[in-house]
């Protein structure tokens, strides 16, 4: 780790709320869910129905797309149903669980001799291949795929976001191990991203290249991360994964069964006592809110929400998530629990009208309400846009060619560099409102299809 690479542009964005260094068990949830739509581009094919038994890592469905791709369960017990929306599209599907937990068994790999076609065979039959995402597009990747590189983001910059350093400070077999497997996936590096003076036990980890950040968010964006190290081009792949998911992964190999355990951070002013919880991804979040505040006089308690990606089910703790985030809300008609990213739209109203704040009192903690302050108006050139996004693009002409549908104009202002994730500040900050990161990704779906 030679040099630290500043970032100037950004907003950090400090909250109520941010979890205390104290970890409770959350009990076993009354069911868990997979759903399908927590992955972009992916049409589930079923491999189960309602009253099958299943283990954790049985396979319950796979993607149209790639047969091989496999999506699995991540505890042991019945399937209870298969939630369908219109046209009988599969939102989910609910297991309810074992009280003692069974797991499929995997073969335990030895990296050193290993190939990487059975490395590939392995992550593909537990289930486990969706954690790897692939840029541009930031879709599941392809398994025939090689790509020039793989980048891990070992902190996360964005509100109320767990520490990676307490969250992961038992992990370290599990994480060398998933760095090797990341190794043995690509002919190029493994970047492994950390905040610059908060770097934790990951400069111990070997095989990957360091890069220490400082600045603010989205800092942490492991697309923002990309591009200031060795940014995408045409016709270039890279792959990306969250650094609990590595964890996760490295478990696999080191344990041989599929075992989603991790940590979030249940988090925000309306939670009385912040904290990290250890559950298994999938589970109803309902125990985690144990602590909730009592409503307000005249107002009414609403169940808690995971805020997962634009289409995902809004009750589960899905796999790609590891904060529980919750705001207030003081309309007259009571106190609405949300939670949701950054760039989510019920969080981004709350916060919108707030941004001057956040820039002339950083220091201050801030409890925000979930007043929409008015509806979408037309696009307004302003330029703030490019003052927060910290990335060598033209964010609003980007926009525009989404808009328009223009695929050459898409390549030449950096579509290939960017996922909706990356600018969720700049819908935050937006005065016009505009679901700037639906745009963004309809842009690449445009792109996925006619590419």
């Amino acid at each position: 780790m030679s040099k630290i690479i500043t970032l100037r542009k950004g907003l950090d964005i400090n909250l109520v709320g941010k979890p205390q260094e104290s970890l409770a068990d959350a009990p076993q949830a009354s069911e868990y869910a997979l759903s399908p739509l927590d992955f972009e581009g992916v049409t589930p094919k079923l491999l189960v129905k309602e009253g099958d038994r299943v283990k954790a890592g049985t396979p319950l469905f796979f993607n149209k797309y790639n047969e091989r791709v496999l999506f699995t369960s991540p505890v042991s017990g019945t399937v209870a149903a298969v939630n369908r929306g219109e046209k009988r599209k599969v939102l989910s599907v609910t297991v309810t669980p074992d009280a003692s937990q069974e797991y499929e068994e995997f073969e335990k790999t030895d990296l050193g001799s290993a190939s990487r076609e059975q490395i590939v065979s392995l992550l593909l039959r537990s289930g486990l291949w969706p954690m790897i995402v692939q840029r541009p597009y930031g879709i599941i990747a392809d398994p025939s795929d090689t790509p020039k590189a793989v980048f891990i983001s070992a902190f996360d910059s964005a509100p109320l976001a767990p520490d990676y350093n307490f969250v992961l400070k038992a992990e370290q077999k599990n994480l060398q191990t998933g760095i090797d497997v990341m190794r043995k996936l690509t002919p190029g590096k493994v970047h492994l991203s950390v905040r610059a003076k908060a770097e934790g036990q990951m400069p111990s980890l070997k095989g990957a290249e360091l890069h220490a950040f400082a600045g603010k968010h989205p800092v942490g964006n492991v697309g923002v991360q990309i591009h200031h190290v060795d940014p995408v081009n045409k016709g270039e792949v890279v792959w990306t994964v969250n650094i609990q998911d590595l964890a996760i992964i490295g478990r696999l190999f080191n344990e041989g069964r599929v075992d989603m355990t991790k940590i979030i951070a249940v988090a925000g002013s309306e939670i009385e006592r912040p904290q990290y919880v250890r559950m298994v991804g999938g589970a109803k979040v309902d125990s985690p809110g144990q602590g909730q505040r009592e409503a307000t006089e005249g107002g009414r308690q609403r169940p808690l929400h995971l805020g997962q990606r634009a289409h995902g089910h809004p009750d589960r703790a899905g796999r790609l998530h590891g904060l529980l985030r919750q705001s207030a809300d003081r309309h007259p008609r009571g106190r609405q629990v949300r939670t949701a990213g950054l760039g989510d739209a019920p969080f981004r109203e709350v916060l919108r009208v707030a941004c001057l704040f956040f820039g002339l009192c950083p220091k201050k903690a801030y409890n925000l309400d979930t007043n929409m302050n008015g509806g979408e108006r037309p696009f307004v050139v302003t330029g703030l846009y490019e003052q927060y996004l910290p990335m060598d693009i033209y964010p609003m002409y980007l926009l525009k060619a989404c808009l328009a549908g223009d695929i050459e104009k898409m390549e030449n202002l950096g579509i290939y560099e960017v996922t909706e994730e990356d600018f969720a500040l700049c819908e935050f900050v937006d005065p016009s409102k505009i679901e700037i990161q639906q745009i963004i990704r309809d842009g690449i779906n445009l792109m996925i299809r006619e590419a």
